[in-house]
């Protein structure tokens, strides 16, 4: 198939759907990067390490910086300080909260020219782990943690998609119920209420 086809096949299919303009989130870049905290402490204050939870990461207020960069139109300069918090979860239920260090990023990224109105935002993603075993010595808790990081440019538009109608109607919910311990012995089998017989005992030898 030519590309002359392809465009034809497209557009019988495009038209083939009703067509709505929609105001959406667009992302305009994006990238990956990752961080490794080979050792991370955190004081328990007595307690015992049960469990970690990482919260996703967030831009320092006041940190991003976005710079043009020269002969190199439609890109910028964008600095920040990513921030990631932490719970450490003791068995005594105490919830400890705690800040990954700090992550400095500048980095290139792509941000066409637009109108002066027209507002690009800076979106972080994160998704954090821990790196091995966490070892609690006395008081202080050691690990290590691996962080993935995606930097988006996002700016609000207008698109034009094709679509099947408005959704629809969702299933009815499942309203909640505590469970009834009677349902389960409504179908549980009668039991025998005899004890067995000689007969019975010699025959299944």
């Amino acid at each position: 198939m030519n590309d002359f086809d392809l465009d034809n096949t497209m557009e019988k299919i495009m038209n083939s759907f009703d067509r709505d303009c929609v105001i959406l989130d667009k992302v305009f870049a994006s990238c990956q990067q990752r961080k490794c905290f080979p050792k991370v402490e955190v004081d328990l204050d007595g307690k015992t390490f049960q469990s970690i939870r990482f919260k996703p990461g967030f831009i320092v207020p006041n940190t991003l910086v976005i710079t043009d960069i020269e002969n190199q139109p439609n890109f910028r300069r964008v600095r920040f300080t990513l921030r990631i918090p932490f719970e450490i979860t003791t068995t005594q239920g105490n919830v400890i909260h705690r800040f990954l260090p700090d992550i400095f990023k500048d980095i290139i990224l792509f941000m066409p020219d637009a109108r002066d109105e027209f507002e690009f935002r800076i979106v972080i993603e994160t998704s954090t782990d821990v790196l091995g075993q966490p070892i609690q010595t006395g008081e202080k808790l050691t690990f290590a943690a691996g962080v993935f990081i995606i930097t988006k440019v996002v700016g609000t538009v207008q698109l034009l998609i094709p679509t099947f109608g408005y959704c629809p109607a969702p299933d009815f919910c499942i309203e909640f119920s505590p469970e009834d311990i009677c349902d389960e012995f409504d179908y549980k089998p009668f039991p025998d209420f005899f004890p067995p017989q000689f007969d019975d005992i010699v025959s299944d030898l």
